[in-house]
């Protein structure tokens, strides 16, 4: 167990900056994702099916390898069963609401051992859901809370048995208004896709980087101009998938459910029982200012305008200024 003063800092960090995926439903189990406040003090260390990470903080060049899946992500030890064409619930940690933007989930068909491979620039990736602004909801802030921070997609009904890598995202949009202000959150979970699907994704396949641009409508966007509208980036959702909207930014809200089947008995991990999500706390330390990435001024904002050691409070523009 983490001493005291470590956990403290845990739940005031995973409140103030941003957030990640902290545990994963799929058809064979729920398994606790890598938790970056957690694992790396943990002996022995936890074996995860998701990508290690470095934090809850965003990457923001696209033209970056971080922009795959997060800063330092390497392979992962295990791999989860999901049964196509069976729902996976991804479940965030408590999640800003002042960090409107998309959720977009991406799939990966590892060419052998999901454990020992990484895409590095290639083009592998296809877009298997999506979901934006709809009906004034944003999909990364209002859906997700009324959703009690679980984000739920269905795993291609026609997808072919194997192994993949399920990329999920959220961009956070609030000081996307310049170019290079849109913050990514990008998570990789190791999968391994049961049944009887003959198809492996589109003939068009994205690379990351690459499958974005900083001038790209859906991610140079100005959040605060009344917008009842909004472009996903990146390319359509995979027609022999299921989207819960369209490339058109019209998107849905996704359901919570998730199937069920029999866990696997050879590679893959058994989903964990014991291990809980990452502690969460709704204070600050005493003394302690704003955690870098978090809040610290703008419109209608009320909180604490100072920031924690070395970090200081920068305006990114008239409703949103950060510790940076």
């Amino acid at each position: 167990m983490l001493p005291l003063p470590l956990l403290l800092l845990t739940a005031a960090t995973t409140v103030l900056g941003h957030g990640y995926v902290q545990e994963i439903t799929a058809s064979s189990g729920s398994y606790t994702g890598y938790l970056p406040y957690n694992d790396p003090y943990t002996t022995p260390a936890p074996q995860r099916i998701v990508r290690k990470i470095p934090g809850n903080g965003p990457v923001q060049d696209v033209t970056s390898i971080d922009i795959q899946c997060n800063s330092g992500a390497v392979p992962a030890p295990k791999i989860a069963q999901v049964a196509a064409g069976t729902n996976v619930a991804l479940n965030w940690t408590t999640w800003p609401s002042s960090h409107i933007g998309p959720m977009i989930t991406y799939m990966a068909r590892a060419p052998s051992d999901v454990t020992s491979w990484s895409p590095d620039t290639s083009a592998v990736w296809f877009k298997v859901d999506e979901a934006g602004l709809s009906n004034g909801k944003w999909a990364a802030t209002d859906v997700l809370t009324e959703n009690k921070s679980i984000y739920t997609f269905k795993v291609p009904a026609s997808l072919k048995a194997g192994q993949y890598i399920i990329r999920h995202e959220i961009i956070a949009l609030h000081a996307a208004g310049s170019q290079g202000g849109a913050q990514f959150y990008p998570s990789c979970t190791q999968v391994e896709v049961t049944g009887s699907g003959t198809e492996t994704g589109p003939a068009e396949l994205v690379a990351f980087p690459g499958a974005y641009k900083a001038t790209d409508p859906g991610i140079l966007f100005d959040a605060y101009n009344g917008a009842t509208t909004y472009v996903i980036p990146g390319p359509a959702v995979w027609t022999g998938g299921s989207s819960s909207g369209s490339s058109a930014g019209t998107t849905a809200v996704p359901g919570t459910s998730v199937g069920t089947s029999a866990p696997t008995t050879s590679t893959t991990v058994r989903p964990t029982t014991t291990e809980g999500p990452a502690p969460v706390s709704t204070t600050t330390p005493s003394g302690s200012g704003v955690a870098h990435y978090g809040q610290c001024g703008g419109k209608t904002y009320s909180g604490s305008t100072t920031c924690s050691s070395p970090y200081s409070c920068k305006v990114l523009n008239d409703y949103y200024s950060q510790c940076l």
